[in-house]
């Protein structure tokens, strides 16, 4: 019975910004939980031929679609299409993000504080709002957002009000829409994770004040992995969360406790 709540076994999955990291984690967590079909979503053409082959070829059922999030237009033409292929969407996980670090905020450009804001805010409510529409017209779906415990701390000792406003807002955001779809069948929660190892996150390595920084103001005393995201994900998007819409779950190694 409790098992069997985990699996999502015959529904339709949308990942977005993800070729690599924790969105290629999550492609892979969805389809081992049994899901019918993974879409594949990413702005990169080469990384997203190379996640398909890769999943692929470890026998997960995935397609890829080129999609630039802050488009909503395409955001549109990549639902319709998705939508003909296979009749709906049931989860879709809105990961695609970026961060552009080290501006202090008096001196931060408007391109930089736009570009950050578009990419994580804008575009993840496009992804919302376009594939959130067809869910309430079938009462149910399940959507995932990929805030940060930055919307919770101010990181240090990088400066990066753009970023960290971009995910406090995705928090919000995901409360208000949970408040206004709950009871039309259609479930919004995110989680929010720490530091993890991702190419993103590589240059940490060369920072030796940064890195002391990021782990040592963690209780757990390491960095995250991207199927340790993935496996929260999976679980919200789930039925085994089926009282939970609304939730920001941090997944953050304790660094929110200090």
């Amino acid at each position: 019975m409790y098992l069997d709540k985990f699996k999502l076994t015959g529904k339709v999955a949308v990942v977005t910004g993800a070729a690599r990291g924790i969105g290629l984690a999550t492609v892979e967590a969805l389809a081992e939980a049994g899901a019918a079909i993974v879409v594949i979503t990413d702005m990169n053409a080469d990384l997203l031929r190379g996640a398909v082959g890769a999943m692929t070829a470890k026998g997960y059922r995935v397609e890829g679609e080129l999609l630039d999030v802050t488009d909503a237009k395409a955001v549109q033409r990549v639902h319709d299409a998705i939508v003909e292929r296979h009749g709906r969407v049931d989860v879709l996980v809105n990961n695609a993000g970026i961060a552009i670090s080290n501006h202090p905020a008096e001196t931060m450009v408007d391109e930089v504080w736009n570009k950050v804001i578009d990419v994580n805010l804008n575009g993840l409510f496009w992804c919302c709002r376009t594939f959130g529409k067809g869910m309430l017209e079938r009462g149910a779906g399940a959507i995932v957002n990929v805030g940060s415990m930055s919307g919770f701390i101010v990181n240090r000792p990088q400066e990066q009000a753009n970023y960290n406003a971009s995910k406090a807002a995705v928090h919000h955001l995901t409360r208000s829409l949970a408040a206004e779809w709950g009871a039309r069948g259609v479930r919004v929660n995110a989680v929010a994770p720490t530091y993890i190892e991702t190419e993103m996150n590589a240059y940490v390595y060369d920072d030796a004040e940064m890195y002391r920084h990021w782990v040592g103001g963690t209780p757990m005393n390491r960095m995250g992995k991207v199927d340790e995201v993935a496996s929260v994900i999976l679980f919200l998007a789930s039925e085994a969360a089926s009282l939970m819409t609304g939730s920001i779950v941090l997944a953050d190694g304790g660094y929110a406790c200090w």
